[in-house]
């Protein structure tokens, strides 16, 4: 019983922690904010497609005689099964057409995709490009709630102002603190324009004003991890503080929006 919890962990679940994040923070987003049956199938699509890469990776990737290729490659087949369906639920439950958004999403997944099969998922390309792919689901979820166009990408922009940013901070708070060279401008701007955008779509009431508080925050925090003045943390902790905070966005986004 035991070894097969341990093959079926080994399998499936990533060894990067932050990705849980920085992928289910913008579906419980999208679940929250703009709820509805087409939603919930395509949380499962997402979920699927999430759990899916680590199977897919040793399928393609793993020497014959590895005795996990077959299995990978069971799951693999299993779960890009499940996510076809919840997809094709999602788009049958919805609105003509509402799965636009995904379009904008999908060659973000591929080039995440290309990276990973090259060994490359820590570099900064390919954390980018998972959490944009991401981050962009809350406008399918909205468009599958009858949105209008333009409510449902500043759904996402405010996502995309949580989500770039974050990647950008932790790496560089993270390099910095192992004592390497880091740049600490693209933290700094990425966080300065996602506040900009969002106090933008705030002032044309497309979003809650909510959401420029948070994000202003989210900006804050930037500024002090890649400063002089940063915390002598561990990964760890850095890593609880991002929950919280996701936690913070969550909450206070869906309030705002529902109370709007």
């Amino acid at each position: 019983m035991t070894e097969r919890s341990t093959t079926v962990h080994e399998l499936l679940l990533p060894k990067e922690h932050g990705s849980w994040s920085l992928a289910f923070e913008p579906v419980a987003l999208g679940l929250l904010v703009a709820p509805s049956a087409a939603g919930g199938a395509l949380a499962l699509a997402a979920a699927a497609g999430f759990l899916v890469r680590r199977p897919l990776k040793l399928s393609i990737t793993a020497s014959p005689d590895d005795p996990r290729r077959r299995p990978a490659q069971r799951w693999a087949a299993a779960l890009m099964l499940g996510a076809s369906i919840a997809l094709a639920g999602a788009a049958a439950m919805g609105p003509a057409g509402a799965l636009w958004p995904l379009v904008l999403a999908a060659p973000c997944g591929f080039l995440f995709l290309w990276f990973d099969l090259r060994q490359a998922m820590r570099e900064a390309e390919a954390e980018l490009a998972g959490s944009v792919a991401f981050a962009l689901l809350p406008a399918a979820f909205a468009t599958l709630a009858g949105w209008p166009a333009p409510a449902a990408l500043a759904l996402a922009v405010v996502m995309l102002a949580r989500s770039v940013p974050t990647v950008l901070t932790v790496r560089a708070f993270l390099r910095l603190g192992k004592g390497r060279e880091a740049n600490p401008l693209p933290p700094r701007i990425a966080s300065s324009l996602g506040f900009i955008l969002v106090a933008l779509l705030a002032w044309q009431n497309l979003v809650p004003a909510a959401a420029v508080w948070v994000n202003a925050v989210l900006w804050l925090r930037t500024l002090w991890l890649v400063s002089s003045r940063r915390p002598d943390w561990p990964a760890r902790r850095v890593g609880i503080m991002e929950a919280v905070l996701g936690v913070i966005h969550l909450g206070a986004l869906t309030a705002a929006y529902h109370l709007s």
